[in-house]
């Protein structure tokens, strides 16, 4: 069994920036940050391939290349495998270890590419595994690697993947721009539907690594997405060990997708020609992410019990593939399982799941269902592990992701010194996790920050920051949206709190916030607030300005009408105005009905509870509205309902929309100007 490991975060470069420590964190320096992606080890170990993103600020986007580390270094140095000015990503290692697979557009058209390898470096130039007149959206090499798996967008409809090729061209040329529609979903997350569904396909690989021969559709009989939309991958299919057969999950759209989280794991053979056999049908609600074991006997998958809530506890199910008989592992250990994989003995699996403000990784023994942690603080986003090696991506909030190993469970290494030269001169605000009675009289946590040049003595004007979800943490984590270490950098001390609600404190601390928005998680804030100022003296209460996005957003509104005196100003960004509004005219109706207890037609008094609009005669505080045009989870008509409500108030406000943005700032100039924007904004109102 691996023991612990302890990991400290990116503890080196926060030590050695610590010395100059001239400045402060900026928007700059984190829009110019590298970012660093999964990792993946070649089969015996020796060597890791990952994803490096940088930023072309003149190009206004990032760029992702491939990176590898050979670990039998003495001195692990990384070398670039990939360049350009077409990203390269999704490395998956060929069975030998001499190849690298890809997915690329630097053809044109997102295609498989296969890079040969020599040694610890490259042995090659890059060749095109495939050449198919549609993008490849993602992909597996099968276990002998004499087969690919690929999603495609088609249209079901058509024979060939040259029908939907040619649909798309002729609807190009049509000057009629019209969409017809009979079914929802009618757009989902950023994008309008257009009739086309992520099929799963596979192809056979010749001797040279090329495919010769046509896709075989292995889910197209199935009306829905493989994987799902809008941020399904790779990991919801798989190929079984012997490559014969292939497992995905899918949720039937029919007329009630936009309402079901009914997702279904599914089993068809690798070649096509079958029927997909459901594996799940007994579940109602949602499965995902199914894995076989090493030996093939067992197939692990996640699984909600509750139909309709998408935040339920994710559990551990293992399927005895000849009987069909499931049974839970873990059933007693009160966390949402995030991502998972197989230890190469099949007698454990390693997990990750939020735990207490922190996002860490576990390893569960198959057979007993025991649960040892693997890491300590911090927030662990991905990893891999083959033989006793283990390699993974860990940040917390005075770093960025870098890559760690450990061998045998022990002490890890770190292998990356990602944007060690970007911030040799910065000094990051300390931070401090703390606890305090909130709302039931229950335990609840949350994080202050100082700002970076904080000495002793001095008072420090605040950002309340307010996570999202609801259904979420914001804690020891790296954010390239909402990172306290911009605040701090501009001389600002911050506060967030897990409020009732929050993921990572056991499912019914999670349960608590369906049905009631606006009542525990409002009084945990205040709660958590006084308390942060009780402990910490450095905080100025009196200059606070409260901040949120999503349902932080939201928590805007309400505060603005039902906490009025509790700051002196407020940041709104792309926050629900009007929940009768919010429940007609988001796309995901499950999220709304789950948290309302059904649609509004068969419980409009608890919308209305807890609706900001009917407050808005309270409001007075100064705000700030931030809005993506193309946010289809949250529309536009609800930061303009925000807005209308402050400017006839003559409450004094100011709007600012993307039209190219979505529930999320992702281009590299907005995000420098809502930063900027906000720090305006706080700066206006907390200046003494």
């Amino acid at each position: 069994m691996m023991g612990r490991l302890f990991i400290l975060g990116a503890a080196t470069l926060a030590a050695g920036s610590a010395l100059a420590a001239p400045r402060g964190f900026t928007v700059e320096d984190l829009v110019r940050m590298e970012r660093v992606g999964a990792p993946a080890l070649s089969p015996d170990a020796s060597r890791v391939v990952y994803t490096v993103r940088s930023t072309n600020m003149e190009k206004n986007r990032g760029n992702t290349q491939l990176w590898m580390i050979d670990l039998r270094s003495a001195k692990p140095t990384p070398v670039r495998l990939t360049s350009g000015d077409a990203n390269s990503t999704d490395p998956e290692w060929s069975p030998k270890g001499d190849a690298i697979y890809f997915l690329s557009a630097r053809s044109g058209s997102s295609q498989v590419w296969r890079q040969p390898l020599a040694g610890a470096g490259i042995g090659g130039e890059a060749v095109k595994v495939t050449d198919l007149p549609l993008d490849v959206d993602n992909f597996r090499l099968s276990p002998a690697g004499d087969r690919l798996a690929m999603s495609l967008a088609v249209f079901r409809d058509c024979t060939d993947l040259a029908c939907t090729r040619t649909r798309m061209d002729d609807k190009a040329k049509d000057k009629a721009s019209g969409k017809v529609y009979d079914r929802l979903f009618v757009r989902h997350w950023d994008t309008w539907k257009d009739g086309r569904n992520s099929v799963l396909y596979t192809a056979p690989i010749d001797a040279s690594g090329m495919v010769t021969a046509a896709p075989v559709s292995l889910s197209g009989s199935i009306d829905g997405d493989v994987p799902s939309k809008p941020f399904g991958d790779r990991e919801e299919y798989r190929f079984s060990p012997d490559g014969k057969s292939v497992v995905f999950n899918v949720r039937v759209a029919g007329k009630t997708e936009s309402w079901s989280t009914n997702f279904d794991i599914y089993q068809t053979s690798a070649s096509g020609g079958g029927t997909p056999r459901n594996l799940t049908a007994d579940n109602p609600a949602w499965d995902s992410k199914p894995a076989f074991s090493p030996d093939g006997k067992t197939l692990a998958y996640l699984a909600m019990n509750r139909p309709g809530f998408e935040a339920d506890r994710f559990r551990l199910v293992l399927m005895d593939v000849a009987s069909g008989k499931k049974r839970m592992v873990a059933e007693s250990w009160d966390r949402s399982i995030c991502d998972y994989k197989w230890r190469d003995d099949g007698k454990s699996l390693l997990a990750t799941a939020d735990d207490l403000g922190q996002h860490r990784l576990f390893s569960i023994d198959a057979a007993s269902g025991k649960v040892v942690p693997l890491s300590e603080k911090g927030y662990v986003s991905a990893f891999d592990a083959r033989g006793k090696t283990v390699v993974m991506a860990q940040a917390n909030l005075q770093s960025g992701a870098q890559l760690f190993k450990s061998t045998d469970g022990g002490a890890p290494v770190q292998l990356t010194q990602l944007n060690s030269e970007l911030l040799a001169d910065v000094r990051f605000g300390e931070y401090e996790q703390f606890s305090f009675t909130g709302a039931k009289g229950e335990t609840v946590y949350g994080h202050v920050m100082k700002p970076w040049d904080a000495t002793p003595g001095a008072k420090y004007p605040v950002a309340f920051l307010v996570h999202g979800g609801p259904q979420g943490s914001f804690g020891n984590a790296w954010s390239y949206r909402w990172n306290p270490q911009t605040y701090a950098g501009a001389g600002y001390a911050t506060v967030f709190i897990d409020f009732h609600g929050s993921t990572g404190y056991g499912q019914a601390f999670t349960d608590s916030i369906s049905g009631d928005w606006g009542g525990a998680p409002l009084e945990d804030l205040k709660k958590g607030l006084d308390a942060a100022v009780k402990k910490f003296p450095w905080l100025d209460r009196e200059r606070s300005c409260a901040l949120g996005a999503s349902y932080g957003g939201y928590m805007m509104n309400w505060i603005a009408g039902n906490w009025s005196d509790g700051f002196r100003c407020l940041v709104n960004h792309d926050g629900v105005f009007d929940t009768r509004g919010m429940a007609y005219a988001t796309e995901e109706l499950w999220f709304t009905e789950w948290e309302n207890k059904g649609t509004y037609l068969d419980n409009a008094a608890l919308y209305e509870k807890f609706n900001p609009v009917h407050f808005v005669k309270n409001w007075k505080t100064p705000m700030l509205v931030v809005q993506g045009d193309l946010d289809f989870r949250i529309p536009t008509s609800q930061a303009l309902g925000t807005f209308t409500a402050l400017q006839r108030q003559g409450v004094e406000s100011k709007l600012l929309v993307f039209p190219d943005e979505n529930h999320w700032v992702l281009k590299p100039a907005n995000s420098v100007l809502w930063h900027n924007t906000v720090k305006q904004w706080l700066d206006r109102h907390l200046a003494r």
